[in-house]
């Protein structure tokens, strides 16, 4: 269903009933583990994926600045310019 690279490849699925009455399958909710990071001031125009890119040199790996925020949606990390946001450790 998903990529071997991706962070969901391993993730349990559920299947559940929406309200309509379809049958839909869904991910388990990830339990995030907590993870060094290094402190970095939210810049105007920041994105997750130039902050991995800028870390990691790879922009696909925007989700580990997410998870190193427990951040369910990670947008939210870099909308004030002047927060701090934790980056993790290469």
């Amino acid at each position: 269903m998903f990529l071997p690279n991706s962070r969901y490849a391993r993730v349990a699925t559920v299947q559940t009933t929406s309200s309509t009455g379809e049958t839909v399958v869904a991910l388990k909710l990830r339990h995030l583990t907590p993870m060094a990071g290094d402190p970095r001031m939210v810049q105007a125009g920041d994105r997750l994926d130039l902050l991995a890119h800028a870390i990691a040199g790879d922009a696909t790996q925007f989700w580990h600045v997410g998870d190193a925020n427990s951040a369910l949606d990670g947008r939210s990390l870099v909308e004030n310019p002047g927060d701090t946001v934790r980056v993790p450790r290469s």
